[in-house]
């Protein structure tokens, strides 16, 4: 599986306490929101002006330099002709009612993330930025965002996640050609950021 190019965004591997539950954010997407927002990929709190809406809804991650809170899950909305729907991903522009969206945003979650080249163990402690945050398909719902193998910040740079282990597959390993690891969130919007280890 590593030897090959397969991301699949961020997905939760456990939380210490053993529950890695998903919010529920009722109003957790601005009716008529224009960008889509995949399963997997990293999303955060919007910062816009109150009179803009969309203040206390999420948005996906769209920079490096983002901090972000937690990964989508999936939405559901009332649609236009009152019949309930239910998604893994948010249809760009869609419009709709009693919309709930669902998020992973607790600070201790572990996720695992692929890798967009070669992971060492080395690697562990360091922090590193997201690649290809808008890669996905709108057919699945499945993002395909990565972990920059060349975006390592050193022992003293703010990255967006922290590399904690190797995800355990009989199929991966370090030095794979697209590693799948293991991450924390280093950038959150809550806690603040976080520098490597030293």
């Amino acid at each position: 599986m590593s030897a090959t190019s397969a991301p699949f965004g961020l997905r939760p591997a456990f939380h210490p306490s053993g529950l890695d539950r998903a919010q529920a954010l009722a109003g957790g997407i601005a009716s008529g929101y224009a960008t889509a927002i995949l399963k997997g990929q990293p999303v955060k709190y919007s910062t816009a002006a109150v009179l803009s809406g969309s203040q206390g809804t999420i948005v996906p991650v769209s920079a490096t330099s983002d901090s972000w809170s937690g990964a989508f899950d999936g939405v559901e909305w009332t649609d236009t002709t009152g019949r309930r729907r239910v998604s893994n991903n948010w249809p760009a522009s869609t419009t709709g009612t009693q919309i709930v969206a669902y998020f992973y945003n607790d600070n201790n979650i572990v996720y695992e993330i692929q890798a967009d080249g070669s992971m060492a163990q080395t690697t562990i402690g360091n922090e590193y930025n997201f690649t290809n945050l808008t890669a996905g398909s709108t057919t699945t719902g499945l993002s395909q965002c990565t972990l920059g193998a060349s975006t390592a910040q050193g022992n003293t740079g703010q990255g967006q996640m922290r590399v904690v282990d190797l995800a355990p597959y009989a199929d991966n390993a370090w030095g794979d050609s697209y590693t799948v690891v293991r991450v924390v969130n280093s950038q959150s919007q809550f806690f603040g950021s976080v520098t490597a280890i030293a």
